[in-house]
């Protein structure tokens, strides 16, 4: 079945860096385009960027400029480099997979964004 599974979170201090991983299985990983979304406390859960099938990427909001989005055909995985964090990055991170039209998401990890 469709597994996905997300790390690299963790504490880190605002301005720092971070990347995260999400290993995908049970499914054609180069056949689908790949999202990570996060989701603060209080708060919905909100799509940052997309990765497609032809690498092509996309960018939302608080994302763009400092986020980047890339994918691992081989070792199937999307990763998520996350640039000048702050307090407002603090959040739990998740991807995304629409399979057969339905949504599969990971547990998720959480980032802390605190000096």
């Amino acid at each position: 079945q469709v597994q996905l599974v997300e790390s690299g979170g963790g504490l880190v201090q605002p301005g720092g860096s971070l990347r995260l991983s999400c290993a995908a299985s049970g499914f054609t990983f180069t056949d689908y385009n790949m999202h990570w979304y996060r989701q603060a406390p209080g708060k919905e859960r909100e799509l940052l960027a997309t990765i497609t099938t032809g690498d092509s990427t996309y960018y939302r909001g608080s994302a763009k400029d400092r986020f980047t989005i890339s994918r691992d055909n081989v070792q199937k995985t999307v990763y998520l480099q996350m640039n000048s964090v702050n307090p407002d990055d603090t959040a739990v991170y998740y991807c995304n997979v629409v399979w057969r039209g339905k949504d599969y998401w990971g547990k998720g990890t959480l980032v802390t964004v605190s000096s």
